[in-house]
């Protein structure tokens, strides 16, 4: 998974420039972002203070990181039935 290079604190304090009244536009040639980027960070984002971004992202981390662990579990379990097989 790609590496953020924005830290929670960061999207949280662009997100509330924005609703302080900053435009996005500014928002984006300052901190040099995407409109993209921008407009998803505010649309998933939206209402959370830093503590509660970080999390998700930790959340987000752990995720991706149980996944990958029942991927090669899923692997590791069929290679078995295949070599059971064989030897039936």
């Amino acid at each position: 998974m790609k590496k953020s290079r924005f830290s929670p604190e960061q999207i949280s304090r662009i997100l509330k420039d924005y609703d302080q009244g900053k435009s996005s536009e500014e928002l984006c040639r300052t901190h040099g972002v995407s409109r993209q980027t921008f407009y998803k960070w505010r649309s998933k984002y939206a209402g959370m203070e830093a503590s509660d971004l970080k999390r998700l992202k930790e959340l987000e981390e752990e995720n991706a990181k149980l996944k990958r662990m029942y991927a090669n579990l899923a692997l590791d379990l069929e290679a078995a039935r295949y070599i059971i097989e064989k030897k039936l």
